[in-house]
């Protein structure tokens, strides 16, 4: 089919002009529909880098923002969006979800390839497409050579003026002993040391690679160990180790490849392990907890025994209570220690939740869909993707409630949400220090903030929901299918076992009344509930291939989870595609 052509409220690093098919004939194009929220639509921005560079003056990439968040819809939020994360590509502002709609996309991140002639011929959902868009790209351009149809040179994207200040978009913060702040910088791929007030610069360590959460081991842990601080060093997928005392850095957890595959709670070589976007860091229960934003998990860190293992949550992406195996998270991105409870801020589903006796609870948050600015009673108050908490003395909690400008207090006597403060600018971590200030890592606003003490404000605030327009659905029996298609020159992989596993959930679980858990066919029969008029069917699949008629193949695993919103519907479809990867070259 001919693709669509691209329609939005406006472009960014273009050089303020609007990029149409035409001015694209004689690419190869890959749309990447994406939402700055969302962790697996950044792995796969870093995917599509090197393919980038390999394929220049053939290839180009158009960034599709189809925004999942109320903030997200905001101009200025996805300007600085798109220089946070380095995105050295054009940006359509898809603000109304127009071209969401006309590519059929239902997940994030998506992708759609369109050829040189200015047609649809692959799209795909997830992550793990880098190798088979290589391939796809290297017979795309044989054939458009052959034809002639493939136009190299210059592609529409330019870069905007460079910024200078002394953080750039920072991400959390901590307190030494010696009363200086440490500061992820993250735009600037350092962690700088600031003298107590904040502003003076003290020297910095890195480079890192975008790096988030930072945690002080305790003296006697860090003696052993041989390092003071923890980073979270977030799109390396790694942890690094920094001596204080002379800078040296050492790589202590994470191969540098990105999750792909299951670890269990059982000690595994920390180094060898796979980590996956790990976002924030706490000591709890003896260890070092990590914020695994990338796969929805929380994961244990041993600094002495040097093994890592799988601490709470089973990669679900969604909002389920109870015993800490079992639970589902979705983008854990702040963690804090108060008394026997470690408090999470779990974005995605705008949440604050804590771990108690190895129990998972939810204080304030409603699911995925569920968001806005309302203070009142924990189980009515909403937040929106909040990526930082602190626990305070008293027992009750700040949160910095990231989309909504704020910060955010939740007392757990009164079970309330209130206030503190607003009109932030993308508040990423508070920070109570030693002497009680209040400090909060203004992100979008590139500076630490700090509190006036004593405010509090209450805002009634608006409640809102992720409207994607729903699937419809039939009643009775509906077939799930997941679509998949090796790309060129592979094969599913069976050497290990199955090479494909399908998970399905339900929200509310009443909506199925057959065909939830865990199978390895990507098609499974479900019956769907009559009396339940809408809901949110949670599917999670993975394919395992790898190269054929090569020497030393590789293997590849694709993922992805869909939250489809359906509405059940008389005479509705009884068939719900879900593509992983589809191809069509016709």
């Amino acid at each position: 089919m001919r693709a669509p052509e691209l329609r939005g409220r406006g472009w960014l690093n273009t050089g303020g002009r609007d990029v149409t098919l035409a001015d694209l004939r004689g690419k190869i194009v890959i749309l990447d529909f994406w939402t700055f929220c969302c962790i697996n639509c950044l792995h796969v921005l870093d995917e599509l880098r090197p393919l980038e560079q390999q394929y220049g003056d053939a290839l180009v990439v158009i960034g599709v923002h189809s925004p999942k968040f109320e903030h997200e819809r905001d101009p200025k939020a996805l300007a600085a969006a798109v220089e946070r994360y380095g995105v050295h590509h054009p940006v359509v502002d898809d603000g109304d979800m127009h071209l969401w709609q006309q590519y059929a996309a239902k997940a994030w991140p998506t992708l759609a390839v369109i050829d040189p002639t200015g047609y649809l011929v692959a799209s795909m959902a997830g992550e793990g497409h880098a190798e088979g868009l290589s391939r796809l790209i290297d017979e795309l351009i044989e054939k458009h050579t052959a034809d002639g149809t493939l136009h190299r040179g210059d592609g529409p994207y330019v870069p905007p003026p460079a910024p200078d200040t002394l953080l750039r978009f920072p991400g959390k913060a901590i307190e030494l002993a010696n009363g200086n702040l440490l500061v992820s910088d993250s735009t600037g791929h350092s962690v700088a040391e600031l003298e107590a007030d904040g502003e003076t610069l003290v020297r910095r360590f890195g480079p890192f690679n975008e790096p988030q959460g930072l945690l002080q081991l305790p003296a006697e842990v860090a003696s052993v160990a041989g390092y003071d601080v923890v980073v979270a060093d977030t799109v390396n997928h790694q942890l690094r180790g920094v001596r204080l005392s002379d800078g040296e850095i050492t790589l202590v957890a994470g191969s540098g490849r990105p999750w792909r595959s299951a670890v269990d709670e059982h000690p595994h070589d920390a180094l060898a392990a796979d980590l996956s976007s790990p976002w924030d860091l706490a000591w709890f229960d003896d260890k070092v907890i990590i914020a695994m934003a990338g796969i929805h998990q929380l994961w244990w860190f041993d600094p002495i025994k040097r093994t890592v293992g799988v601490y709470a949550g089973t990669t679900v992406e969604s909002l389920r209570d109870g015993p800490i195996p079992d639970v589902w998270m979705a983008q854990p991105s702040g963690l804090s220690v108060g008394g026997d409870r470690l408090w999470i801020a779990d974005s995605e589903t705008s949440a604050l939740r804590y771990i108690e006796a190895g129990v998972m609870h939810t204080a304030v948050g409603q699911g995925l869909f569920d968001f806005g600015h309302v203070d009142g009673p924990a189980k009515e108050a909403l937040l929106q993707h909040p990526l930082g908490v602190a626990a305070l003395p008293d027992g009750s909690v700040l949160i910095a409630d990231t989309y909504n400008g704020a910060v955010r207090r939740y007392d757990p006597t009164a079970d309330t949400v209130s206030t503190v403060d607003s009109g932030l600018a993308e508040p990423s971590d508070v920070l109570v220090t030693s002497t009680g200030d209040v400090l909060v890592v203004e992100s979008a606003a590139h500076r630490l903030t700090r509190l006036a003490p004593g405010a509090v404000q209450s805002v009634t605030g608006e409640r809102h929901r992720t409207e994607r327009p729903p699937s419809p659905v039939a009643p009775g029996n509906l077939t799930l299918d997941v679509i998949f298609t090796p790309a060129p020159g592979q094969k599913l992989d069976t050497q290990f076992g199955p090479s494909t596993r399908l998970e399905v959930s339900a929200s509310p679980p009443e909506l199925l009344l057959s065909g939830a858990g865990v199978t390895t066919d990507l098609t499974r029969p479900l019956v769907i509930n009559p009396d339940v008029p809408k809901g949110v069917l949670q599917v999670v699949a993975q394919a395992a291939t790898c190269d054929v008629d090569v020497e030393f193949a590789a293997c590849h695993l694709t993922r992805q989870d869909w939250g489809v919103p359906v509405v059940v519907t008389p005479d509705a479809p009884t068939r719900l595609p879900l593509i992983l990867r589809g191809m069509d070259e016709a």
